[in-house]
Parts: C-alpha cells; structure tokens; sequence
C-alpha cells in the first residue's frame, strides 16, 4: 500500500508539473499574441484590386464601404453575410451610403467562421482574378484573419486595415475584463487555427 500511495503522489506531482509548464507556455503566447495586436492602419493609402470585409464586429463594414467611396479598391467583398440579406439592406443599416455603391459591392453567404471566411473569399477572388485585398476586420480579429487568409491564399497580396471598436480597450487591456477575455478567446481560436493548419500539412505531406 505504502509504494502504491508514493506512486500515486509521484505521478500526481508530474501531472502537476506538465500543467504547470504548459499553462507558462500558454500564458508567455498569450502575452506575446496581446501586445502583437495591431493598433493602428499602417498603410492605409495603398490601392489594392478589392476591399474584403468579415462581418461579425461594429465598423467593420462603415469602414469597407468609407474605403469603397475613397477609391481605394474598385470592389467591395463582404464574406460571411446572413442568407436573405441584399446589398440593398445592408446600406440601410449604414443609412449614409448612395445606392450608386451596389454595383461594386459583391456578399458571400457560405461562411460561418473565419476559416469559411477565407475559403469563401478565396473563390470569389479567383472567380474575379483579383490579386490584391485589403483585409477589413476588428484588431483583436486580425492576427487570426491573416493567418488564416495567407494560409488559403499565399499567392494573394494582403493589405491589413484593422477597425478598432470603442468596445475593446487595445491600451491597458487586463484592467477591463471583458477586453482580456475577447483576447483569451482570440488567442485560443488562433492556436487551435495553428495546430490544424500542421496537422493538414502533414497529412497532406505524408499522402
């Protein structure tokens, strides 16, 4: 009994210290991923052939359809819309933008998700031949978005244009809780993004 106890108490201190490395690994990321976020455009005059907006966030589309207006793509793509949702509705919600803008803006209701998202976007753009995009989405949502883009489309110039909602706190982030669990969750959804991205290459290598 006195063996098996000391196994016992063995083997439960080793767990402990496994959780204990990974947990400092996982918080080190963590640190690392929160203060890479981007906090501001850093070129927000370069032209590139569209303007690619993922729905799901405040601003994100007022700033694509700003973008539209200033010329700074011929084409407007917003992946990820909600089915039965026309151009048309979507510049009510916004209720400044002239309906002249329909003809250049183009919706995509397939994706659910940010991987969906980049697929979706991926088809259009080759359906277009387009070669160039300036990705539209929140700040806490752009290291996750560009991975994920570049990954489906390494062959496509990416230009990043976060969005920043009054919502999320970019500065002092850990006093506002809510803040710091949007990038807890981020920062997850960016690992498990990371660790299948692997796993299909090695698949993919192995076949």
């Amino acid at each position: 009994m006195r063996r098996r106890r000391v196994s016992y108490w063995y083997k439960l201190r080793l767990a402990f210290r496994g959780l204990l490395v990974i947990f400092v690994i996982w918080f080190c990321g963590f640190v690392i991923f929160a203060q890479s976020l981007p906090d501001t455009v850093a070129t927000p005059k370069i032209q590139t052939d569209a303007i690619v907006v993922l729905t799901g966030g405040s601003l994100r589309l007022e700033t694509g359809l700003d973008l539209l207006t200033d010329n700074r793509a011929s084409k407007l793509f917003v992946s990820g819309v909600h089915r039965g949702v026309d151009v048309q509705q979507l510049l009510k919600i916004v209720q400044r933008f002239p309906d002249a803008l329909t003809c250049c803006i183009a919706l995509g209701y397939d994706a659910n998700n940010t991987e969906g998202n980049a697929k979706e976007t991926a088809a259009w753009l080759k359906k277009e031949q387009y070669h160039s995009i300036r990705l539209v989405t929140s700040s806490y949502h752009m290291l996750r978005s560009s991975a994920e883009f570049r990954a489906e489309m390494p062959e496509i110039k990416i230009i990043e244009h976060p969005v920043f909602p009054k919502s999320f706190k970019s500065k002092n982030w850990w006093f506002w809780p809510g803040s710091t669990g949007l990038i807890v969750e981020e920062y997850n959804k960016y690992l498990i993004a990371y660790v299948r991205r692997k796993l299909l290459l090695i698949f993919f290598w192995r076949k």
